[in-house]
């Protein structure tokens, strides 16, 4: 199926006091219908400014974002008007994205005044948005903070459904709530994509909750994408070493089926000053020359998979073996 997002050779980069900060260096993405992409990584890789940057919310300094074919990377305000329909986003924190000043209503009918709907239209669409997210109708009248996290939650996911989007940003969105509100909001999202077509960018460091949504898995560090392919294999077999560090430091449910230790020493380096060679060599324990000194490109390692190292881990157990030699 043709992609209906797709993002080329991405960058950000903002200006600091010390030096330039590359929040991204060249991200490619693509998303078709109904599929969801799940986005890991440790927090300040660059996930949420992807997000944001896909949405135009943020400037980029590089590459392209493509909707159904049309480049709206550099467009205008008004240029890019026929196309925020297309394109929605979910926030991380519930409460902190609603106007604690507007009714329920009013918050998700906001974009429909803006498109031109008139009172009574707005009303209706608004009531069909409420049951579909399993809201009854009188929860138009009330405010945000009449509402629990898990409502003020699928408030969120009304609002982002009300132009019938394809696509929505999911930017950490069950990160707040409860464990048994975040099952219940999952599925809500689950089922309405099935029944709406919508994809999702999953961006989330839960990785319990990407493994359940996402189709296929994009790994992220210091603003690169490192690893991606459908979830399952990735998670079955992970081939950059620090994909396998992740998922070892993820915790498991059955105490007795316990995980061996091959985590993460050290700090994310600045994206300041990024190191040379490969951006994990600093941290990884494969490390060799190469890495320190050649940039190890995405690619191909079969059954839709790409990862970006020198020594990937396809048909090893990276428990077992030593660094490589130098």
């Amino acid at each position: 199926m043709k992609p209906f997002l797709t993002v080329e050779n991405l960058q950000v980069s903002y200006p600091t006091r010390d030096g330039r900060v590359f929040a991204l260096a060249g991200v490619d993405l693509a998303l078709s219908p109904g599929e969801t992409v799940g986005l890991v990584g440790e927090s300040g890789c660059g996930k949420s400014t992807l997000g944001k940057a896909v949405m135009r919310l943020i400037p980029s300094t590089g590459g392209r974002i493509n909707i159904n074919g049309n480049d709206i990377t550099h467009l205008g305000r008004k240029a890019l008007l026929p196309y925020r329909a297309d394109i929605q986003m979910m926030f991380q924190d519930p409460q902190g994205s609603l106007n604690p000043r507007q009714s329920v209503g009013k918050s998700i009918g906001r974009p429909l005044e803006v498109a031109g709907w008139t009172g009574a239209a707005i009303r209706w669409r608004v009531g069909e948005l409420l049951e579909m997210v399993g809201l009854p109708a009188a929860a138009a009248s009330r405010y945000p903070h009449e509402l629990s996290g898990g409502q003020r939650q699928r408030i969120g996911i009304a609002r982002a459904l009300i132009l019938e989007p394809k696509v929505i940003i999911c930017d950490e969105p069950v990160s707040a709530l409860d464990v048994s509100v975040r099952a219940q909001v999952i599925n809500l999202m689950r089922d309405i994509q099935q029944r709406t077509g919508v994809a999702y960018l999953f961006i989330s460091h839960d990785l319990s909750v990407v493994e359940y949504i996402a189709d296929r898995l994009l790994v992220m560090y210091l603003g690169r994408i490192v690893e991606s392919g459908p979830t399952r294999q990735v998670w079955a077999k992970p081939a950059h070493p620090y994909t396998f560090a992740l998922l070892a430091a993820a915790p498991v449910a059955d105490p007795r089926a316990a995980r061996g230790r091959n985590l993460l020493t050290g700090e994310l380096p600045s994206p300041i000053s990024p190191p040379p060679g490969c951006p994990f060599h600093t941290r990884c324990p494969r490390a060799g020359e190469r890495c320190r000194v050649e940039r190890p490109p995405l690619r191909g390692g079969g059954d839709q998979r790409q990862v970006a190292c020198h020594f990937p881990l396809f048909d090893v157990d990276a428990t077992q073996l030593p660094p490589p030699a130098l």
